[in-house]
């Protein structure tokens, strides 16, 4: 058996690559085993590499149940693959900023129908970072037994996969001054939110808390008709061993901008319009029914436009003068 017949997201990826221009540059991260196959962490980029621009990273696929958040991914990549050839605004865009996608960052965990990887590890609590308040108990990050979800892993080992990703971020990112990546999930509440680090505290705010608060004042007044939820994560729970807290940290160290947002797609709703899909595990974090599918992909169009036009011209709206006053306005909202 072929990996993409068990992994459609893997063969609508491949044949993504096989048509594409060469524009788009494709590079394996690593391989992981599945069964007797390797299967390939994919990492593509369209744009200017030159690391004196801006970037957008696009992540999808970390857990391997929240198949929607990879298929949201891949139709924004087929979007501007599409639009490439005659879209001079998309053309313009690339001169001046990169946009980096993995869309399938967990494949053998998705291909088995798993949260975790091949190794029953849960990539976003594989980080080797401790919630400083008290982890939500379970949820929150555990290394009792690989047989119950959320396992960290080993302490001093980080998985294949979460390393991958460590790397590329590093690499890709932290020589540019200004980068936001979109992590894509699904499974929390009844309304899409964005989230921010830290998962780890929820009294210690992030350094670049006024960009982030800054940032969201412009997506809301710009689209002021969506329905997103802009919050820390710390908000809903706590956890240990998370990716973005992590890089961000690391990320800092490099005296760069790098602000992680992860897309928790509200998955409650698909539920509650078909209660089916709780006979399935699939069903608590995908949409199932194919026109609700469709729905979801097109729904976060605007956002990631919003995000590479945000990298793009980062210059124009990050704060100099007001930080202080921002800062004081993101702790009324988030932090009282």
């Amino acid at each position: 058996m072929q990996p993409q017949d068990m992994l459609p997201e893997l063969e609508q990826l491949q044949q993504l690559i096989a048509g594409a221009p060469a524009a788009l540059r494709t590079e394996i991260l690593a391989t992981v085993p599945h069964m007797t196959e390797q299967l390939p962490l994919y990492a593509l980029s369209l744009g200017n590499p030159d690391p004196a621009l801006p970037a957008v990273v696009l992540v999808g696929g970390v857990h391997g149940l929240e198949r929607i958040g990879t298929q949201v991914v891949l139709a924004y990549l087929q979007t501007l693959l599409e639009r490439l050839p005659w879209d001079k605004c998309l053309q313009h865009t690339l001169q001046h900023c990169c946009i980096y996608f993995i869309p399938l960052l967990n494949p053998a965990g998705m291909a088995n129908g798993w949260r975790s990887n091949g190794n029953c590890v849960d990539l976003m609590r594989n980080a080797p970072v401790d919630c400083v308040e008290g982890a939500a108990w379970m949820v929150g990050g555990q290394r009792l037994s690989r047989a119950i979800p959320w396992h960290r892993g080993q302490p001093d080992n980080m998985e294949t996969e979460s390393q991958a990703l460590v790397s590329f971020i590093s690499r890709q990112l932290f020589p540019r001054p200004f980068s936001l990546v979109l992590d894509c999930h699904s499974g929390f509440g009844r309304t899409d939110r964005i989230w921010f680090p830290y998962a780890k505290s929820a009294q210690q705010p992030i350094s670049h808390l006024a960009e982030m608060y800054r940032l969201r004042q412009l997506f809301f007044q710009t689209f002021p008709h969506q329905n997103y939820i802009f919050e820390p994560q710390s908000q809903h729970y706590l956890c240990h061993g998370d990716l973005w807290d992590y890089l961000y940290d690391e990320a800092l160290a490099h005296h760069t901008t790098m602000l992680p947002l992860t897309l928790e797609m509200g998955s409650w709703n698909w539920v509650r319009k078909n209660p089916f899909q709780l006979l399935s595990s699939l069903g608590m974090f995908h949409p199932i029914k194919p026109h609700r599918v469709k729905r979801v992909l097109r729904s976060h169009l605007i956002l990631i436009n919003f995000l590479i036009n945000a990298s793009l011209s980062y210059q124009n709206w990050l704060p100099l003068t007001n930080r202080n006053e921002l800062n004081d306005a993101a702790a009324r909202l988030w932090y009282q």
